[in-house]
C-alpha cells in the first residue's frame, strides 16, 4: 500500500515537471523578438538641397543618405518592377524608413546600419537571398513624425518620394522642375528646408531664388511667374497722346486697353499657347532737339507713365516700357523707372536705332550700341527682379540691321530672372520682311526669343495672325503692331 503511494507520487511530481517544462517551452516559442531601434533621421544641411541621381536607383540612395541617419532596416523593391516600387512606397511610409532599389543598394544599407530588409517583388527578394541579407518578414515600427522639411518632386510617386515622405517630410508634387511655373502649396510661411529630388531642379543656389519668387503667390498676366514658354504677348504700341508715333497713342487709357484685348483675342485661335494683351510704352521718345539735358531724348515721368502702368496692371495687360536714349546710354534711363519696373507686370524694351554718339541726331542715321551696354542693362534689370522676389521679367531688344548690336554674340541671357527677346523689327512687302527675319536669325545667341512687328502703314500688305504666327523657325512669342 506504502508502495503504490509512493510510485503514485513519483508519477505525479514526474508529470508536473513535464507540465511545467511544456509551459516553458511554450512560453519561449511565444515571445516576441525584441523590439527593432528605431529609426534615426537627419537633418539636411542647407536650407536648399538639391539631390541628384543618374536612375531611380541613385535617387533613392541619395535621397536615403539626406534624410535618415540610420535604420534598422530598408524595404526593398527591383529597379525594374514598378509594381513592386508602388507597394515597397506605400509600406517603407507606414514603417518610416528608407525604401531602396537593386541591383546593389549595400553600400547604404551598411551606412544606415540595417540589420534587415523587407523585400516587395521576386527580384528584390532574390537580391537578399543572393547577398544573405536577414528578411524580416513583419517589423513593427513607429514612423517619424512630421517635420519642417518640404520635399519637391515631379514624380511625387517615385522611390526617392516615399523615403522622403517616411523621413517625415511633406512631399509636394510640381508639373515643372522650375517652381514659378506653377507654384507649390507649402511656400508660406518657407520651410526650415526644403529638398529638391532630381538634378532637374538645378542648382540649389537658383533654386532658392525661384522658391523665393514662387512664395510669393504673384502671377504675371496670363498666369504663372515664368514668360516663355507657355504664353504669346500681342501689343500695341507707342506713345500716349501722339498718333504719329504708334496706334497706342491713338486713344485714351481705356480705349487702348480695349483694343489691346480684341488685338490679342484676334491671334488666339491660331495661337497654341494663350494669348496676352500688352502695352509697348514709349517712354523716352528720340527728339530732334537736344532737350535741356542735351541728350536728344525727351523722357516721360513715372507720374504721366503710372495711369497706364496701373490701367494694365488692373486689366491683365503686360506692359514693356521702351526706351529711345538718343546720346545717353540705357542704363541711365533705365534706371529712371525703377519704381514702376518693380512692378511684376512691367518689362522693358531698348531699341538701338535711336542710341546716338556724340555729334549725332535722330533720324540721320541708325544708331547702334554696344553688347556691353545692353549686358549693363541685362543686369541691372536682373538684380532688381531678383531683389523684389518679381516674376520673371521681359528685356527685349529691338533689330532690324546685324550692325545695331556690336558683338551680338555675346548677348548675355544667362539670368534666370529674365526673358531675353530679339524683336525684329523690319517692314515693307511680306518678302522684305522675311529677309530682315532670317538674316537676323544667322548667329543668333543663345538662349534667346524672338519678337515681330507689325506696321499698319508701311507693310504692304499687313500680315495676318495666320501668317505671322507661320514664321519659322519657332513662331514669334511677341508681337507688336505700330
Amino acid at each position: 500500500m506504502g508502495g503504490l503511494r509512493g510510485r503514485t507520487g513519483e508519477r505525479v511530481r514526474h508529470g508536473a515537471v513535464t507540465a511545467l517544462a511544456l509551459l516553458l517551452l511554450a512560453a519561449c516559442a511565444a515571445a516576441p523578438p525584441p523590439p527593432l531601434p528605431a529609426p534615426q533621421v537627419a537633418t539636411p544641411a542647407d536650407a536648399v538641397t538639391v539631390l541628384d541621381g543618374a536612375d531611380p536607383a541613385a535617387l533613392a540612395t541619395a535621397t536615403s543618405a539626406a534624410l535618415f541617419a540610420s535604420a534598422p532596416l530598408a524595404v526593398l523593391a527591383a529597379a525594374d518592377d514598378p509594381a513592386a516600387q508602388a507597394e515597397a512606397g506605400e509600406r517603407a511610409a507606414a514603417l518610416g524608413v528608407p525604401l531602396l532599389l537593386t541591383p546593389d543598394p549595400s553600400a547604404e544599407l551598411d551606412r544606415l546600419g540595417a540589420t534587415g530588409v523587407l523585400p516587395v517583388g521576386t527580384g528584390a527578394q532574390q537580391w537578399a537571398d543572393d547577398a544573405g541579407r536577414d528578411v524580416v518578414e513583419d517589423p513593427q515600427l513607429v514612423a517619424p513624425p512630421a517635420r519642417d522639411v518640404l520635399a519637391l518632386a515631379v514624380d511625387a510617386a517615385s522611390p526617392a518620394a516615399a523615403t522622403a515622405r517616411a523621413s517625415g517630410a511633406r512631399v509636394e508634387a510640381v508639373a515643372d522642375p522650375d517652381p514659378r511655373v506653377t507654384p507649390p502649396g507649402g511656400l508660406e510661411p518657407r520651410p526650415a528646408h526644403v529638398v529638391a529630388l532630381g538634378g532637374a531642379f538645378g542648382p540649389a543656389e537658383r533654386l532658392s531664388a525661384r522658391l523665393d519668387v514662387a512664395a510669393t503667390g504673384t502671377a504675371l498676366p496670363g498666369g504663372g511667374q515664368v514668360l516663355f514658354p507657355g504664353r504669346r504677348m500681342v501689343a500695341l504700341y507707342g506713345h500716349p497722346g501722339a498718333p504719329a508715333l504708334g496706334v497706342l497713342g491713338e486713344q485714351g487709357v481705356a480705349e487702348s486697353v480695349a483694343r489691346a484685348q480684341a488685338l490679342a483675342a484676334e491671334y488666339q485661335p491660331v495661337s497654341d499657347v494663350p494669348v496676352v494683351p500688352a502695352f509697348e510704352v514709349i517712354s523716352t521718345v528720340a527728339d530732334a532737339g537736344p532737350g535741356p539735358d542735351g541728350d536728344f531724348s525727351s523722357e516721360a515721368t513715372v507720374e504721366f507713365l503710372r495711369p497706364w502702368v496701373d490701367a494694365a496692371r488692373e486689366a491683365g495687360v503686360y506692359v514693356v516700357l521702351d526706351l529711345q536714349p538718343g546720346r545717353t546710354d540705357f542704363l541711365t534711363q533705365a534706371q529712371r523707372y525703377a519704381e514702376l519696373l518693380a512692378q511684376p507686370h512691367v518689362g522693358l524694351a531698348l531699341d538701338p536705332e535711336w542710341r546716338l554718339e556724340p555729334g549725332q541726331r535722330p533720324s540721320q542715321q541708325i544708331g547702334t550700341v554696344s553688347v556691353d551696354e545692353v549686358n549693363a542693362v541685362a543686369t541691372w534689370l536682373a538684380d532688381l527682379t531678383r531683389d523684389n522676389a518679381l516674376p520673371q521679367k521681359l528685356l527685349m531688344v529691338h533689330q532690324f540691321r546685324l550692325t545695331m548690336i556690336r558683338e551680338r554674340e555675346r548677348l548675355d541671357t544667362s539670368r534666370d530672372e529674365l526673358a531675353v527677346v530679339l524683336h525684329a523689327d523690319g517692314f515693307g512687302v511680306p518678302g522684305e520682311k522675311l529677309e530682315t527675319w532670317t538674316a537676323l536669325h544667322q548667329g543668333e545667341p543663345a538662349g534667346v526669343t524672338w519678337g515681330w512687328k507689325n506696321f499698319y502703314d508701311e507693310d504692304t500688305p499687313m500680315f495676318t495672325p495666320a501668317e505671322t504666327l507661320r514664321v519659322g523657325p519657332v513662331p514669334p512669342v511677341f508681337v507688336s503692331f505700330q
